[in-house]
C-alpha cells in the first residue's frame, strides 16, 4: 500500500509538471470579474435566506442570477424592424434572460482573447457554419455586419444547459479600432419558445457589457457587446434583418 501510494503521488506531480506554467498563471480578468460578481450575489443571497420571509424570497426569485444588479426591459421598436411585436410572457422569461446572462458571460470570457478568441477563424466560414449548424441541428448563417464597421473574426461552438440545448454557437465580429462584439444563438428550453412568438426584443446591462436578445418559437439570438446602447441598438437591428427572429 506504501508503494501504491508512493507511486500515485508520483504520479500526480508528473501531471503537474506537465502543464505547471498554466497552473501559475493568473486567471484572466474577465473570469476574475464573473467570479467577484457571483460571489458577491453569493453572499447577498445567504445574508437574504438568513432574513426569512415572503419578501426575501420574492426579491430572491426576482433578484437572481449574474446579472442581478444589470438592467432588463423591452425595447420601443417605433419604426424598427420589431415594431408592434408582442411581450415575451411571464413563463419564457426566466429562460430567456438565462440565454441573455449566458450570451454576456461568452462574451466577457472570450472578446478579451488575443491568441485564441475563435476555434474557426473567418478564413474558413463556410466550415464554421457547416460545422456549428449540423451541431446545433439547424442551418445558421453568419449576419454580415461590414456596412457597420465590424469584421467576422470568426466563431466557436459553446455548452448548452440541458440536454435539450446542448449546443450554442458565438459569432465573435471586430471593428478597425478594436471594438468586438459577438451574436449568441442557439435553442432554448422548450417552455421558452411557447408564448415567445412573435418574440419581444429585450436590453440586458451589466456594468459596461450590454446586450439585446430575442427568441423565435424555440431559438434565441442575443447580441453582445462594450458598446453605448444606441450603437449597439443599431446592430442588433441589422443583425435581426438578417438572421430573423
Amino acid at each position: 500500500m506504501q508503494a501504491r501510494v508512493a507511486a500515485w503521488r508520483q504520479q500526480r506531480e508528473s501531471l503537474g509538471a506537465l502543464h505547471r506554467e498554466v497552473l501559475g498563471e493568473p486567471v484572466p480578468a474577465p473570469l476574475a470579474a464573473v467570479a467577484a460578481r457571483l460571489a458577491k450575489r453569493q453572499r447577498e443571497r445567504a445574508q437574504l435566506w438568513r432574513l426569512g420571509g415572503v419578501a426575501a424570497g420574492v426579491l430572491m426569485a426576482f433578484g437572481a442570477g449574474w446579472l442581478a444588479h444589470g438592467e432588463w426591459g423591452e425595447t420601443p421598436w417605433a419604426a424598427g424592424a420589431l415594431a408592434g411585436a408582442a411581450p415575451t410572457a411571464a413563463n419564457s422569461a426566466e429562460p430567456a434572460r438565462g440565454f441573455a446572462q449566458a450570451a454576456l458571460v461568452a462574451h466577457a470570457v472570450y472578446a478579451p482573447e488575443t491568441r485564441h478568441p475563435v476555434e474557426v477563424s473567418a478564413a474558413q466560414e463556410q466550415h464554421l457554419v457547416q460545422w456549428l449548424s449540423k451541431r446545433l441541428g439547424r442551418p445558421l448563417k453568419v449576419p454580415d455586419l461590414h456596412a457597420e464597421g465590424f469584421e467576422l473574426v470568426g466563431g466557436r461552438l459553446l455548452p448548452g444547459t440541458t440536454e435539450a440545448n446542448a449546443a450554442r454557437a458565438q459569432f465573435m465580429f471586430e471593428s478597425a479600432a478594436g471594438e468586438r462584439v459577438t451574436v449568441y444563438l442557439g435553442t432554448l428550453p422548450a417552455a421558452a419558445g411557447e408564448a415567445a412568438t412573435p418574440a419581444a426584443f429585450r436590453w440586458a446591462r451589466d456594468g459596461e457589457l450590454s446586450s439585446f436578445y430575442w427568441v423565435d418559437g424555440d431559438f434565441g439570438y442575443a447580441l453582445a457587446g462594450p458598446l453605448p446602447r444606441p450603437r449597439l441598438l443599431q446592430l442588433a437591428e441589422t443583425v435581426y434583418r438578417q438572421l430573423g427572429g
